[in-house]
């Protein structure tokens, strides 16, 4: 895809698109070229190595960086175009590291998704909050201080926020997003399913659209439904997950060797791999 004019034919509302974005810094550049169009109604894995510039293409789809070239569109028009309120209604966060400076406890940090619509409270408003918290299974934790609980406690927390924050349709407006830099960091393995599991159900159930950067190629594999591969800030494969996250695209863009077998009483069609540890070179 060639990167476009802010004048040219943008794309549909219900998609995310970055077309073309560069991101310079002085003496290196993060991203180059980089296009990549992500869809409302599905998740997609942002995946690559170390300082691939997956943190940094998660900036510039939440507007926390501008491009140095190239455009970000959102809901069909270019992403600096949206007032923030408006953004903050259509699209939730949450990032890789979230500082709380004051002791704010479980519940009234999820309460803050909530903020954008005090204008606008949705007919559920009282329910919003509560429902959040169950979903993401700290109910039990809403009057503990935030800064008392462990990381993936609090990974939890964040994402309940988030859910809040986009928890219902807009009106007039049926797309919502859900932005996640590496959502499964701090979690066990038993949270890292639920919590994909409980995006892409968001993403299949009410057609919101899941952007997640994860590590786990394997979590890719099975909860994903396209991915983006970024290696030293270029786009390496963008698609379909099970297209795109090849044994050769594993060696090329990681250096792992990956042998694909099949899970006993997995899911018909789930392909997942073994790693074998990469050979260091002397």
């Amino acid at each position: 895809m060639n990167a476009r004019n802010q004048t040219d034919f943008l794309p549909p509302a219900g998609m995310l698109e970055v077309a073309g974005v560069g991101v310079e810094v002085p003496g290196r550049s993060l991203l180059q070229a980089a296009s990549a169009q992500f869809i409302a109604g599905q998740v997609t894995a942002v995946l690559g190595p170390n300082g691939a510039g997956k943190s940094t293409l998660m900036s510039l789809l939440t507007g926390q960086r501008q491009p140095s070239s190239g455009h970000v569109y959102l809901a069909g028009k270019v992403l600096s175009a949206h007032a923030p309120a408006e953004l903050a209604r259509m699209r939730a966060c949450v990032a890789q590291e979230t500082q709380v400076a004051f002791e704010f406890t479980v519940r009234e940090v999820v309460e803050l998704g909530r903020y954008p619509h005090r204008r606008h409270p949705g007919r559920n408003e009282a329910d919003v909050v509560l429902q959040a918290m169950q979903a993401t299974a700290v109910e039990h934790l809403q009057h503990r201080v935030l800064n008392t609980l462990s990381g993936g406690e609090k990974a939890r927390v964040h994402l309940a926020r988030a859910l809040s924050q986009v928890w219902e349709p807009l009106a007039g407006q049926s797309t919502r997003w859900l932005l996640l830099d590496e959502p499964t960091a701090a979690l066990d393995l038993q949270h890292q399913h639920r919590m994909l599991q409980l995006v892409r159900a968001w993403a299949t159930a009410q057609g919101v659209g899941v952007v997640a950067v994860l590590h786990d190629l394997n979590l890719a594999l099975r909860y994903s439904d396209r991915c983006v591969v970024l290696q030293q800030g270029q786009v390496a494969g963008s698609g379909t997950t099970a297209e795109v996250l090849t044994p050769l695209c594993i060696e090329k863009v990681w250096g792992v060797v990956a042998h694909p077998v099949t899970p006993q009483g997995g899911e018909p069609g789930l392909r997942q791999y073994l790693f074998e540890a990469p050979v260091q070179k002397p």
